[in-house]
């Protein structure tokens, strides 16, 4: 039996890397999927007939997810249109590096508020719906330098960590409630925003890692779909690494 039939789920920004990987996986168990995305119309639409060929409901939305009103907006109409909201991943995220001391204002706050502001607006959005159905998952996607930090990401290592505090506070918060907040912590994924990297670097970075290999997204949905299915029904407030060992 598929692990997520009858559930509905919001993933923001899936239009690619880890989003993508999680709004298909989750599809191809059982679930609907909406999702979020910024301006890539392209990749949105052959997403949605990715999923809608899995048999299964899809509609991406256009939206600034650092935008406290239209998260809201999104939500009200994912819940006009698929009925329920059962699982939420607030994947939405960029990277702006530089050094602290040469980090301007700008690179700070765009981090912070698609990072970690977004992951704010849209569970403000979604637990009131969750409330009412008395259940749901919520799954914020952190990073090993949000546990860790990171030389020349400050800001994002401050973003990654955030949703740590964020998920642990929504456990407590509404676990009366139903619902479970939890965070994954990828180490380094095979994404576009890697594969910038020279060659030199990703060597580099492979040797620390104990598994020898960088993670694919596919290995991160995967830790997903546990964490928005009943298999991890007793399971909140927790971080879950999935680093090949990077971090142990």
């Amino acid at each position: 039996m598929e692990m997520l039939t009858g559930k509905v789920a919001l993933v923001t920004g899936a239009t690619r890397g880890i989003g993508r990987a999680i709004a298909l996986k989750f599809a191809s168990e059982g679930a609907d999927v909406a999702f979020t995305y910024r301006s890539q119309h392209e990749a949105a639409d052959s997403l949605v007939k990715e999923i809608e060929a899995l048999g299964r409901k899809s509609r991406g939305f256009s939206a600034d997810a650092a935008d406290f009103d239209s998260a809201h907006e999104v939500v009200a109409q994912v819940h006009k249109e698929f009925g329920r909201i059962d699982i939420l991943v607030n994947n939405a995220g960029i990277t702006k590096d530089g050094l602290m001391m040469r980090m301007d204002e700008a690179q700070w706050d765009s981090v912070i508020d698609t990072n970690l502001k977004s992951a704010f607006n849209f569970t403000h959005a979604c637990t009131p719906v969750m409330a009412r159905q008395r259940g749901g998952s919520i799954i914020n996607m952190s990073s090993v330098v949000g546990l860790s930090g990171n030389a020349g990401q400050c800001n994002y290592s401050a973003s990654k960590a955030g949703l740590v505090g964020l998920a642990k506070s929504i456990a407590k918060e509404m676990g009366s409630r139903g619902i479970r907040a939890n965070c994954i912590a990828p180490g380094f994924i095979a994404t576009d925003m890697t594969g910038t990297l020279p060659e030199d670097v990703r060597k580099e970075w492979e040797k620390q890692i104990p598994l020898r290999r960088g993670g694919r997204p596919e290995d991160v949905a995967n830790v997903a779909l546990f964490l928005a299915s009943d298999m991890s029904a007793y399971v909140t407030g927790q971080v879950i690494n999935c680093c090949g060992g990077m971090n142990c």
